[in-house]
């Protein structure tokens, strides 16, 4: 056996007395550099052109300012004018020299000079004024052309959408031109329709009236094409009408459009929107395609068991600066604004300063060593010769000069500029960028002095339910503190046990009951059927036998089973419902991601779809133990009158679900964002009126991302799938988004690609104290790739209904305590007088409000009459007394509605609501980030495949051809 001491790497010579009282910050982090972003837009140009024409706010104040120069020239002309001597013959030197007095020509001199210095300013910053006359005349009517001359010296796009509304271009036009390589493209949008009142307004404003460019006309017509230059167009967006009644008919349009523009100009890329997965395959010639309900559905699942996965899709495809928030005087907001600048990037490695040191080296040391230098999350790369992108291949993929390396940061490698840690002590002596230790008490610091040497690489098998980061066995216990093994250049094989993944190890620690008593048996391989043409096939986990049909229906028993409800079969796991209005094709993409092969069978949630939802159908399937409850909008009122009515319906059966069900995780669809901030409304809220202002302010600093702070949005608890639309403007920028975005929700699936998991900190785990000694643990012991934390903490700004609850709660005590004390006197009273007439039946269903008021009335003959304060808390108690009782009457009203149905009411908590926390996302946090309990760790997973043995590939071809030799074949398709 191997001595272990002889493995154990000798101290870095710089680990001195100072260095271990410091933490590990004295030798870890002297090779770290600071990043600074946005150098691009640093320049005196980009922060001229930033003030005077960009920012909507500073370029009004320069207008005003011009405007009150120009009344102040005219004013001193009639002054000049006035003060004139009288005429005394007309001389030369006249137009050089007028005599005046001398603070009256500084002046006029002064203001002179200004105007001239604004003019050729301006003329050196603003875009091409030569054409600006010609631009308007040709905006002036919607039947105009774009000229041929102008679309083959400059670049332009054309937009292609039915109808255009306000939020849909703001959409586009602000993420489009949020990459500085499109500031001098042009937008073309071509529309059927009339241009909108409010869409006029806007296109009027100086940043959009000199590049958007609106025709009227049809893109099935080939003198509209002409008239758009599509044929010399750099590319084409093709956006589907998600508000229609008929969302088939919809696609149908769409499908017709891209023909048409696939006839007219071959060559030009195409940008496709589509509504449903089963007319994607009409269209997969298009270059890029985003089919709605694939996203949306896949999203949802992940939520269930990833939470608020939306949010972090969501916050990863807007672009945003990380600025939101940072005015606010709250700390989590400032860090959710910050860490919400964090986007996907890419870079061949041998041109990246970032990673171009790590050639020869392990995916796993790139990742980490680029992170605790840099503070980049490297979580992809591509081979040269391959178009395959693989998420986090894991330690045994080696990295290479011509890798396209793929990373999530503030921006990309071009606009930044790095300095060392020498150059920082230099320029400030007092900076520190890691705080973690300083804050360590005393006594932590001094226990922590003999942590010297390094724990070898957990060579344990990889567990298939997450890793384990338990302290090490050895000495853990000692005042020692434990460190955490290096991430190796380059995997050892030896020390990477292979484990037989295709057999699930959950299958090991059930007991023979729990086998008996869910009677079902799993098996790993492909769907048989595919539900549509185009669906990538996912491994998952899949029954041995087809349940027969009628055995499908949850509430009605059959000649298989007799179970009426969801408590009556007994599940282990707690459920998953999906109130939809129609069980379509998209619910594929639900179902797939809560059964991928990955998952533990012990940690696989029912999957319950309720199709209507009255209260007994809601108690039938088991609402009152679910673990989510997933409310997709239904497309029947996508459409109103009213654009933004067209919530209306979902956001108060979901508002009627929070009041019946405080306890209930809710995750809800909308079709518009705006609408987020009625979720769990409540009208008293401060804090909400607080976020309410917030977020305007965050909107008038031009913020695309203006919403985010609203708290269901930033707890994963609603989005909108039209969030998702800059997701395709990105992809013209960046041609990779979309096929990561599906690696990470799992729609599609490549062979060594890893998977999005998460992982939650427990207190046990909090020997690790920060983000970046999590990432080298993950790292070193199961290849594991951390991009984000889940935080949720308790809301520390105290609202009025916050303060009203925490009464509540401490006045229903006191009222329980009180009737159990009544009830015992009335109970004695009744024995010692025999009266039992119907006390009783008082008793067991009481008016508790009666009582309540009775409890408050009879509170208040007790206390004297002449305290103020008293009278006021007493006051104050009725009217908790009053909602509490109100809460109390939904509470029995489920109750009793349970009763009726025949359902036990056990396990049913009405109090119990998630008032007083907020959620939040933390996108690759600073290394120095502290770990709190209840983080929840976003993760992306190695390919469990990828470590079988060469025997593995003809084991999973025989468990995939199980269902027939034809099956496969169909799942291609």
């Amino acid at each position: 056996m191997v001595d272990l001491e002889s493995e154990v790497p000798p101290l870095p010579p710089r680990y001195r007395f100072r260095d271990l009282l410091l933490g590990d910050q004295g030798w870890q982090n002297d090779d770290r550099v600071q990043v600074e972003f946005y150098m691009n837009e640093n320049t005196f140009k980009e922060r001229l052109k930033l003030f005077f024409i960009k920012n909507q706010r500073s370029s009004l104040r320069i207008r005003l300012f011009n405007f009150s120069l120009k009344v102040l020239s005219c004013l001193l002309y009639i002054i000049r004018v006035l003060l004139d001597p009288p005429p005394q013959g007309n001389k030369w030197y006249h137009i050089f020299w007028v005599t005046r007095c001398l603070p009256l020509w500084g002046l006029q001199v002064s203001v002179a000079l200004i105007s001239l210095f604004e003019t050729v300013l301006l003329g050196y910053l603003s875009y091409k004024f030569e054409q600006l006359a010609f631009l308007w005349m040709e905006r002036q009517k919607s039947g105009g052309n774009y000229s041929r001359h102008r679309a083959q010296t400059e670049k332009h796009v054309v937009l292609c959408v039915s109808s255009l509304k306000i939020d849909l271009l703001m959409d586009f036009l602000n993420e489009f031109y949020a990459h500085p390589r499109l500031q001098d493209y042009y937008v073309v949008i071509l529309c059927p329709t009339e241009i909108d009142i409010q869409v006029r307004r806007v296109l009027q404003i100086p940043m959009w009236s000199q590049r958007v460019i609106y025709l009227q006309g049809s893109a099935l017509k080939d003198q509209d094409l002409l008239r758009a230059k599509m044929d010399d167009a750099e590319a084409c967006f093709i956006l589907s009408s998600r508000c229609e009644v008929d969302r088939t008919s919809s696609d149908h349009q769409t499908i017709l459009r891209a023909w048409a523009v696939k006839d007219f100009a071959p060559n030009c890329p195409l940008y496709v929107q589509i509504l449903k997965p089963e007319n994607k395959f009409h269209i997969k010639f298009a270059d890029h395609v985003v089919c709605e309900e694939e996203f949306k559905y896949a999203m949802l699942a992940l939520n269930c068991i990833c939470p608020a996965t939306s949010t972090l899709i969501t916050l990863l495809v807007h672009t945003s600066r990380g600025q939101e928030g940072q005015q606010s005087p709250e700390q989590w907001q400032k860090m959710y604004g910050r860490c919400s600048g964090n986007e996907v990037y890419h870079i061949i490695m041998e041109e990246s300063t970032f990673f171009a040191e790590y050639e020869g080296k392990s995916f796993t040391y790139a990742s980490f060593h680029a992170h605790k230098k840099f503070g980049v999350c490297l979580i992809g790369v591509r081979r040269e010769d391959n178009k395959n992108i693989l998420l986090n291949p894991g330690p045994r993929y080696i990295m290479n000069a011509t890798d396209t390396c793929f990373y999530i940061n503030i921006t990309k490698e071009e606009n930044s500029a790095f300095k060392n840690q020498d150059q920082l002590r230099r320029n400030n002596a007092s900076r520190s960028f890691y705080h973690g230790p300083s804050r360590l008490p005393v006594h932590s610091i001094i226990a922590s002095m003999g942590t010297v040497a390094i724990d070898l690489q957990d060579t344990s098998c990889r567990s298939a339910s997450g890793p384990n980061l338990a302290l090490p066995p050895e000495g853990s216990k000692d005042t020692r503190r434990p460190s955490i093994a290096p991430v190796l250049e380059v995997a050892d094989t030896s020390s990477i046990q292979t484990c037989d993944l295709l057999s699930d190890q959950s299958e090991d620690e059930t007991t023979p009951d729990e086998d008996i008593s869910t009677n079902l048996e799993y098996a790993k391989g492909y769907p048989p059927y595919s539900p549509y043409i185009g669906s990538s096939p996912t491994f998952c986990h899949l029954l041995h036998e087809k349940i027969p049909v009628c055995c499908l229906r949850l509430d009605k028993s059959c000649q298989h089973n007799y179970y009426e409800d969801a408590k009556a079969y007994g599940f282990k796991n707690k459920l998953i419902i999906v109130a939809a209005e129609t069980a379509g094709n998209g619910l594929y993409n639900f179902i797939v991601p809560l059964r991928a092969y990955y998952r533990p069978k012990k940690e696989l949630n029912p999957i319950v779809l309720l199709l209507d939802n009255p209260l007994d159908d809601l108690l039938r399937c088991g609402v009152t133990f679910a673990a989510n409850m997933v409310v997709v909008d239904k497309e029947s009122t996508m459409s109103a009158e009213e654009d933004y009515m067209a919530d209306a319906k979902t956001i108060v059966n979901v508002q009627t679900l929070f009041r019946l069900f405080s306890s209930l995780s809710i995750i809800t669809e909308l079709t518009h964002p705006a609408n987020m901030r009625f979720m769990q409304f409540r009208a008293k809220d401060c804090y909400s009126l607080a976020l309410s202002k917030l977020e305007k302010k965050e909107r008038e600093r031009g913020s695309n991302l203006a919403f985010m702070f609203r708290l269901p949005f930033a707890a994963g608890r609603v989005f909108s799938i039209s969030m998702l639309d800059t997701l395709l403007y990105q992809s013209f920028v960046k041609d990779y988004m979309i096929s990561i975005t599906r690696l990470l929700l799992g729609l599609d699936t490549t062979p060594g690609s890893g998977f999005l998991c998460s992982m939650k900190i427990t207190e046990d785990d909090l020997w690790i104290r920060t983000y970046a000694r999590l990432y080298q643990k993950l790292c070193s012991s199961t290849g594991d790739i951390p991009i984000g934390i889940y935080r949720t903490e308790s809301q520390k700004l105290r609202t009025s209904e916050s303060r009203e609850t925490a009464s509540q709660s401490q006045i229903s005590i006191s009222v329980e305590d009180w009737e159990d004390t009544k009830d015992t006197k009335e109970q004695s009273h009744h024995r010692n007088n025999h009266r039992n007439s119907t006390s009783s039946d008082q008793s067991d269903h009481p008016l508790l409000r009666r009582k309540s008021m009775q409890w408050a009335r009879r509170l208040s003959r007790k206390v004297p009459k002449h305290s103020g304060k008293t009278a006021e808390k007493i006051s104050q108690q009725r009217l908790n007394l009053y909602r509490r009782s109100e809460r109390q009457e939904l509470a029995e009203l489920v109750k009793n509605r349970m009763k009726h149905l025949g359902l036990t009411t056990v396990g049913y908590d009405e109090m119990n609501d998630r008032q007083g926390t907020l959620s939040y996302i933390l996108i690759n946090p600073s290394p120095d980030t502290r770990l709190e309990v209840n983080d929840v760790v976003y993760l992306i997973r190695p390919d469990p495949l990828a470590y079988l043995p060469n025997s593995a590939p003809s084991r999973k071809s025989s468990i995939c051809n199980t269902t027939g030799p034809d099956t496969r074949e169909e799942t291609q398709l």
